[in-house]
């Protein structure tokens, strides 16, 4: 029923609402990690469909075939009222026939798109995540790290230090990257590939990898890529080396060379070097001289032959899988904060309990479910009245358990006020509070009324540190000392009654 002048404009309708609705969802505010990876993960999905309606209209612009411009010059000819009292006529007879049929405008079809997308059951089918990955925050590297501890070749490390040394592959050695190694690696490859469009899609990862693979070319035939050192004695210990035999007038000057070195000068030249030392130096010098050699002197399959075209296939697998270790590198560049984070989220669940486990397991949960509604309302969900931190959200619950945070102390000193924890309750003694109830009832705050709550308690232990300082107290009568005329010490008041009786 549309004619290609009414599909070009519909285009032009569609590619003008995917522009306002990509950006109505760029100026909206994302209050968590999870609303900005799906709503660019929508924004993937307009921007796909914007892509799609502009290649299509490119091509009606082009018209290959033709119709357009057929369909602009019966528009624009002699004849234009007939072919508008047809297509008439055709537009009647279409709603005669489907007299129920109702036409959605396009701007309906956009708000009806855009609210199937923001509801919560549609936001799987734009992305998944594992448990372990906790909607794009950390790394679940669980099935890549049994592939790695189950290779011969490396030493066995637990998870955590795996998640640290994941894209260190240039320290296996070269020799032990085998077809294990090459399928370990592939699958590495493919999860850090997948994991990154899954947080990032509107990054053009391919681009960047492209560009990673020119740069890789330009390093390996350079022989400076890292991890895989150009190969030199070992070539020519393979392929072997050729030998100018004009400078030896007999054989027993080539037998002085040793049986390694005549031995790669017969290989290079695809003859048997099999035999005695004598027998390898007469065979050699034999072809001194020789345009074509014997027949009789060839190895039944050349060695050079057979060499070089193993050496060219061992070279292709290796560079085959020294590239996917390049890719690796750059990949692992984009994810150095998820790393970390799976490296503190691995440390923190270790130190939990089984108890704590699953109580932080059901809190977790619980956040998620009402997180929607918590970041609209600005106030952190926190069911268990944590403590918030620096961010201003509840510290972990085992991160509470560690600071005895569970636990309450209670000061009667203090007007019955109830400290959180061992460390708030040993500070409280040096702060306002206690110093002002201990000036209430009359007693100095000193450090021997450390740990006393109680009023009672308090005042008690006051009165027996009076009582010693009373009995510490200086008496004169007492505690001063005369001395005689004879050298005896005694107290003041017996001085005074000697010398009263003239007993000195």
């Amino acid at each position: 029923m549309e004619s290609l002048l009414e599909i070009q404009r519909r285009c032009h309708e569609e590619r003008e609402r995917l522009q306002k609705i990509m950006t109505d969802e760029f100026m909206d505010k994302k209050l968590s990690e999870k609303d900005k990876i799906f709503s660019e993960n929508r924004i993937k999905i307009y921007l796909n469909q914007y892509v799609d309606t502009s290649s299509r209209l490119a091509d009606l612009y082009e018209d290959k075939e033709g119709e357009r411009k057929a369909e602009i010059s019966a528009l624009s000819g002699p004849n234009e009222f007939t072919e508008f009292y047809s297509r008439l006529k055709s537009i009647k007879e279409f709603h005669k026939k489907h007299p129920d049929e109702i036409s959605i405008p396009l701007s309906t079809e956009f708000e009806q798109m855009a609210k199937t997308y923001q509801q919560a059951d549609a936001l799987s089918l734009l992305v998944e995540f594992t448990d372990e990955e906790g909607f794009g925050k950390y790394l679940d590297l669980h099935e890549s790290y049994d592939k790695y501890i189950n290779l011969k070749s490396v030493e066995k490390i637990d998870y955590i230090t795996y998640l640290m040394i994941f894209d260190h592959l240039y320290d296996i050695q070269k020799d032990r990257k085998n077809a294990e190694y090459k399928k370990y690696v592939d699958f590495l490859f493919d999860y850090l590939y997948g994991f990154i469009t899954r947080i990032k899609p509107l990054l053009d990862i391919n681009k960047n990898l492209d560009q990673v693979r020119g740069d890789f070319e330009k390093q390996w035939n350079a022989g400076s890529f890292l991890g895989w050192p150009k190969e030199t004695e070992s070539a020519l210990a393979n392929v072997g080396a050729a030998l100018d035999l004009s400078a030896f007038t007999s054989w027993e000057e080539l037998a002085s060379l040793g049986l390694d070195r005549l031995k790669s000068a017969l290989m290079a030249l695809g003859l048997k070097c099999g035999g005695t030392l004598e027998e390898r130096a007469q065979r050699l010098f034999s072809t001194k001289g020789m345009k074509q050699i014997d027949t009789t002197l060839l190895s039944k399959k050349s060695a050079l032959g057979k060499n070089a075209s193993r050496m060219s296939k061992e070279q292709e697998r290796q560079k085959e899988i020294a590239l996917v270790e390049a890719q690796i590198y750059h990949l692992s560049e984009y994810l150095k904060d998820q790393r970390s984070a799976t490296k503190e989220n691995v440390q923190r669940k270790q130190a939990r309990g089984d108890g704590e486990r699953n109580d932080s397991d059901n809190e977790a949960s619980d956040s998620e479910s009402e997180e929607e509604e918590d970041d609209a309302d600005g106030v952190p969900y926190n069911p268990k009245n944590l403590p918030l931190g620096w961010d201003g959200k509840p510290i972990p619950y085992w991160l509470y358990k560690l600071h005895g945070l569970n636990i309450n102390y209670n000061c009667e000193i203090c007007g019955n006020f109830t400290y959180k924890g061992p460390k708030a309750f040993q500070r409280h003694f040096s702060e306002w509070r206690h110093a002002h109830g201990m000036r209430c009832l009359g007693i100095p705050n000193t450090a021997h009324f450390a740990n006393v709550t109680q009023i009672e308690d308090a005042i008690q232990l006051w009165e027996k540190i009076k009582q010693q300082k009373n009995q510490e107290r200086w008496v004169p009568e007492q505690n001063e000392e005369f001395e005689d005329s004879l050298g005896n010490v005694v107290t003041k008041k017996t001085y005074e009654d000697l010398k009263r009786q003239g007993l000195l």
